[in-house]
């Protein structure tokens, strides 16, 4: 079901969307290195009670990805104030994952946009963030940019690699790093370390308790990035959120156990699935 062959126009370019099923609205907002791609496994459970958003990010998958633009936090919190108002979407309900997490919660907390409820999945919220080989690549653009491409290809795939405990099923891992092996999508893919500045979750940070919606927290507890602990502080922060680990499964839920994940998130949105 899943598909990004439509566009909406943003102030980072143009962005390839999606929609499918009927009901209340729910709009997923992914993370990085990914796009909506790493959803559509738990896709299918979530259209039969819900009419389902997603695009890519600016900068990822299969929406522009222009060098001369920011793709940085601060934007792309803006743009998904952007795509609610282009789909004339007011207050729905959202599943966030990793850089999607501080993404809703800078529109949110930062740009005043409402939700019916919240799903935080494993995200990037609290500093600091990530795996070491983000941090270091972050620290060293220059020496990754000039990649030859066989080498790029390892590196992204190798850095895909690192969030897994479970292997993926079918040709996942490949459409996930397929975006970044293009030209394009090879500078998109440093440019987003370099773009990376833990500010834009030290804004929001100490404002987690003005938080208008209910928020429900799911975390891989073996997630080999951000560890299960930072998920409880995150909830600790969080007045009246609740907290669920996910055994047996590491950054990537959606995609490492699919079936299992999506009647978790029916649950987290208070849908018997």
């Amino acid at each position: 079901m899943w598909t990004v062959d439509r566009r909406a126009n943003t102030r980072a370019g143009e962005v390839a969307w999606g929609k499918a099923g009927s009901g209340p609205d729910l709009v997923l907002a992914h993370g990085w290195p990914w796009s909506s791609f790493s959803w559509h496994r738990v896709i299918p459970a979530l259209t039969r009670h819900f009419t389902v958003h997603w695009y890519d990010m600016p900068g990822y998958g299969r929406s522009d990805m222009d060098g001369d633009r920011s793709t940085a936090l601060d934007v792309q919190g803006e743009v998904f104030a952007e795509m609610l108002g282009f789909w004339r979407l007011s207050n729905p309900n959202v599943v966030a994952h990793d850089m999607g997490g501080a993404v809703t919660l800078r529109a949110h907390l930062l740009g005043g946009v409402g939700y019916e409820r919240l799903v935080l999945m494993n995200v990037v919220a609290l500093s600091p963030w990530g795996s070491a080989f983000f941090d270091h690549v972050g620290r060293h653009i220059e020496a990754f940019t000039g990649l030859p491409p066989h080498i790029h290809e390892a590196v992204a795939g190798a850095y895909i690699k690192g969030a897994l405990v479970n292997d993926l099923s079918g040709d996942d891992f490949e459409r996930l790093r397929a975006p970044w092996l293009s030209e394009e999508g090879r500078a998109s893919f440093y440019a987003q370390f370099a773009q990376a500045d833990e500010r834009y979750t030290r804004e929001f940070e100490d404002g987690l308790d003005a938080i208008r919606c209910p928020v429900a927290i799911l975390w891989g507890e073996n997630d080999p990035w951000i560890p299960i602990a930072r998920g409880r502080l995150l909830h600790e922060k969080i007045p009246h959120s609740s907290f669920e680990a996910l055994a047996g499964v590491g950054h990537l839920p959606q995609l490492e156990a699919p079936d299992r994940i999506g009647a978790r998130l029916l649950n987290a949105l208070q849908i018997s699935s």
